[in-house]
């Protein structure tokens, strides 16, 4: 059972964006950081990817494990009340995230995704980026 109202449920949730979350913005941070240049949410790519490397073909999507379902993740948690709205909504949002991503692959574009989790911890977060784009130019 919730413990707070359903009006009161809603408005939290209607709160609750889609960009320039904290992790998008630690992300951000780390690549512009290590030298990296990008443009933000080009919603003319599938998906609207949170980091455009247009120069390198690469695109970086920011998930929240919660919303998008990390495999694994102990933020993945399944809610106990409206369960089969939520179980609905949740394999919407994994199939969209399956076909975005192979639509921009089609198109030739190198996708990357970082889940909330793994943005806590820096040198991880460096490494993975790096792994990814290899070094800034310049």
């Amino acid at each position: 059972m919730d413990t707070v109202s359903r009006e009161r449920r809603s408005a939290m949730m209607s709160r609750i964006r889609g960009r320039d979350t904290a992790p998008e913005l630690i992300v951000r941070r780390e690549a512009h950081r290590l030298g990296f240049r990008f443009r933000l949410h080009r919603r003319d790519l599938p998906g609207t990817p949170d980091l455009v490397f247009p120069g390198r073909y690469k695109v970086v999507f920011v998930h929240g494990c919660y919303w998008h379902k990390h495999q694994g993740c102990r933020f993945a948690y399944q809610p106990k009340s409206n369960v089969e709205f939520w179980n609905a909504k949740f394999a919407a949002n994994v199939a969209r995230d399956m076909r975005v991503i192979e639509e921009l692959k089609r198109m030739g574009w190198d996708v990357l995704t970082i889940w909330e989790c793994e943005t806590a911890n820096t040198e991880d977060l460096t490494r993975k980026l790096v792994g990814y784009l290899g070094h800034a130019d310049g």
